[in-house]
């Protein structure tokens, strides 16, 4: 017997031009500043997703997804937007499978999302 491992992918999208304007609106050195702030938050945030999802807390879940949208938005990283509105969704509905799904999927994106972000950055520098 063949067992088949399925490692899904996602694909990822920063907005570069979300990112451009920051930089132009700050200045490198702020705008900079601004990126690692809300990279690490977003990181807290992913790992706090995961604890609250663990333990059940749905209200807390739905709080902390909403804010990861927020930060994604202000920093240009559309998919995590995206799939953070959708676990917001799926926790509006009370479908557990689907608010598991969902979930998992906002990590694949936001870990990708996170070293795209950080992949422009160097980039840029």
């Amino acid at each position: 017997m063949q067992v088949l491992q399925i490692k899904p992918m996602e694909s990822v999208s920063v907005d570069q031009d979300r990112l451009g304007a920051l930089y132009s609106q700050l200045g490198a050195a702020s705008a900079e500043d601004v990126v690692c702030r809300a990279l690490e938050e977003l990181a807290l945030r992913m790992s706090h997703c995961e604890s609250l999802f663990r333990e059940a807390h749905w209200e807390e879940l739905r709080k902390n997804t909403r804010s990861l949208i927020a930060i994604a938005d202000q920093i240009g990283m559309c998919a995590l937007s995206n799939v953070a509105c959708d676990v917001t969704t799926c926790i509006d509905q009370g479908n557990g499978v689907a608010i598991a799904a969902t979930l998992s999927r906002l990590m694949r994106v936001g870990d990708r999302s996170l070293t795209a972000v950080w992949d422009i950055q160097d980039i840029t520098i």
